[in-house]
């Protein structure tokens, strides 16, 4: 009896595990996961029963302004030395790239330490290489800031909805696109008015075609798809496009038709026959759906489970404070982690697994995906000019559902927009490259998918 009481009291006062954290790349979310863990460390504390300790963080400049005051003493230029401080058993890698970030996690990876990462460009391109360091050296990599900002949709795939396999995966998943798109809709602006405000918003990456052209959400996408699937995608395997080449009046045209406009990334397989498409791209979703009523900088991400049924999830997708948030949780999960409190988010058998499931799916060739459309193309106005559109859409096999004719008053031109049933991609490209080759045709056609989302 009181033998096991001095053990308890010892247990009691027994010192909390320290766990140090450094923080590499110190911008807009760097400086946001500081500010709040300064702000909560101690209630966390308490609820974890370890100590946190902020060892410090690396910039580029340490003289440069910042809005989020932390003492010298704890700057430093070297990523690589604050890696390698063995007070520090968390590196949360927010420097963005692939070259020295990659450097960055494989080493404090291969020291056996817990790295937290905010970083899709990094993941999506060398997923497979930090995945392996992490099965070999037993190390952490823990990523829900990569996808969707304060969304926890990393955390429903991986946890929530575990028992699930995923037929499909819809979701706006770039804010920027999100808001463009909105503002366009709501005030009757034209692209490049709203994008100027965007700019100014600061809600554009500083390499704008992350952002318009598809790619921020291909790698999100990719991301989702390992979750889900266990295979990475190649670029060259998937359709990426972006919004620039969608107009103020395509986005009204698509009401007409009873749909509306948005950025999606999209992921499909087909159980049955091992096959999974992968894609980010505008699309027509239908007004009713829930994703079409996701609007501004936010984010919605539909999670269609076999057991489930389909999930939705809505939220910030971007910004300083959602995604430190989602860091923070991750740095939170580090700490069960370390402390022996909870099973690791990969490891060495979730790995295998995870290679065994992606080497049961392939990706589609354009043959096999098939998919609505919506086109708008402008013709000159003379007799007989739509009989050589759709004598095209009849020898590539493509079936007209809807098609709603406007004339240009003045200019001797006609907007013919239109839907289609269902069409394979390679027949729809065949088509196009036709279609742009006519005379009587001005300017290239715009072919937007139609997503029939699942509710």
């Amino acid at each position: 009896m009181s033998t096991n009481s001095a053990s308890a009291a010892g247990a009691n006062t027994a010192a909390p595990l320290k766990i140090g954290l450094g923080i590499i790349g110190f911008g807009t979310v760097g400086q946001g996961v500081w500010k709040h863990l300064a702000a909560s460390r101690r209630d966390m504390e308490a609820r974890l029963g370890a100590s946190i300790e902020l060892v410090g963080v690396c910039v580029r400049d340490p003289d440069k302004p910042r809005a989020v005051a932390i003492p010298r003493a704890k700057i430093s230029t070297d990523p690589l030395a604050l890696v390698d401080n063995p007070r520090v058993n968390i590196v949360c890698e927010l420097m963005g790239g692939t070259g020295a970030a990659c450097d960055v996690t494989l080493r404090a990876l291969r020291a056996g330490k817990v790295v937290v990462s905010a970083n899709k460009a990094l993941i999506s391109a060398r997923g497979a290489e930090i995945f392996k360091a992490v099965s070999r050296f037993g190390g952490q990599f823990l990523f829900e800031a990569s996808v969707a900002g304060g969304v926890p949709v990393i955390k429903s795939l991986r946890e929530g909805l575990v028992a699930n396999r995923f037929p499909e995966i819809t979701g706006i998943v770039n804010g920027t696109c999100n808001y463009l798109l909105t503002r366009m809709e709501r005030e009757g602006l034209s692209y490049e008015a709203v994008l100027r405000d965007a700019r100014k918003l600061g809600y554009v990456e500083a390499d704008e075609s992350l952002d318009l052209d598809g790619v921020d959400a291909f790698q999100k996408a990719v991301i989702l798809a390992f979750l889900a699937h266990g295979k990475w995608v190649p670029r060259n395997k998937t359709l990426v496009e972006g919004i620039r080449a969608v107009t103020l009046e395509d986005i009204q045209r698509a009401r007409d038709f009873g749909y509306r406009i948005k950025h999606l990334a999209v992921i499909r397989r087909d159980f049955a026959r091992g096959l999974m498409t992968l894609g980010a791209y505008p699309a027509l979703v239908p007004l009713d759906s829930i994703l079409a009523r996701v609007d501004g900088v936010h984010n919605g991400i539909s999670l269609t489970g076999d057991v489930v049924g389909t999930t939705t999830l809505i939220g910030r997708g971007a910004g300083q404070d959602a995604t430190a948030s989602a860091v923070i949780g991750d740095i939170v999960d580090a700490i069960r982690t370390l402390k022996g409190s909870a099973f690791k988010f990969l490891s060495s058998a979730d790995l295998d697994s995870y290679d065994t499931l992606g080497a049961t799916v392939r990706m589609a060739e354009l043959e096999e995906i098939h998919t609505s459309f919506y086109l708008r193309f402008l013709l000159r106005d003379v007799p007989g000019v739509s009989a050589e559109v759709y004598r095209v859409f009849a020898e590539e096999g493509i079936s007209v559902a809807r098609v709603v004719q406007y004339a240009n008053p003045g200019t001797r031109t006609g907007t013919h927009t239109l839907s289609t049933y269902p069409v394979t991609e390679a027949a729809m490209a065949r088509a196009l490259r036709r279609i742009r080759s006519l005379r009587t045709v001005l300017g290239p056609p715009l072919a937007l998918r139609i997503v029939e989302t699942r509710e």
